[in-house]
């Protein structure tokens, strides 16, 4: 179910999600998350990318479970509260979903239209930092993830 933007006073906003990582936030609009699941080790990772964390099965699919901070060049934790997204892909491959590994529970936030940047040094996939309340979370860049996915030849 897609949400509408909601309209007051000229400004927009819509329902994010916010995804705990170990060492940063990852923000996304909610829709792009299908589902949160709990921790599983992946199995059969390949060899050579450390991001990858293997494969899970989903609702009868086969996904790549992704660690962010490894993909960004970081250590993979896999922490007593960690969870799985499972987010929508975007159809830059024939990939309908990801599993991205995650720290908690994500906390669910309004995004206004009008995005405070942070200016602070970004991670290979990351395209933006924002605040989001106190938080700097940071926005990920999912066309990039998947490209990394293809590249692979994880799909």
């Amino acid at each position: 179910m897609l949400e509408q933007p909601v309209r007051n006073s000229g400004r927009s906003s819509l329902t994010g999600l916010l995804l705990p990582l170990c060492d940063r936030s990852l923000v996304l609009p909610n829709v792009a998350v299908a589902e949160l699941i709990g921790y599983r080790p992946g199995m059969q990772a390949l060899e050579g990318f450390d991001w990858h964390l293997g494969w899970i099965d989903w609702r009868n699919q086969r996904l790549p479970l992704i660690s962010f901070e490894a993909a960004c060049g970081g250590p993979t934790q896999v922490g007593e509260r960690a969870r799985i997204v499972v987010l929508n892909s975007l159809g830059e491959s024939r990939l309908r979903f990801m599993a991205l590994l995650v720290q908690g529970i994500p906390r669910s936030c309004k995004l206004d239209s009008q995005l405070n940047y942070v200016d602070v040094p970004l991670a290979p996939l990351e395209l933006a930092a924002v605040q989001v309340g106190e938080l700097v979370a940071r926005v990920p860049d999912l066309v990039a993830l998947e490209r990394l996915l293809l590249e692979a030849g994880v799909v």
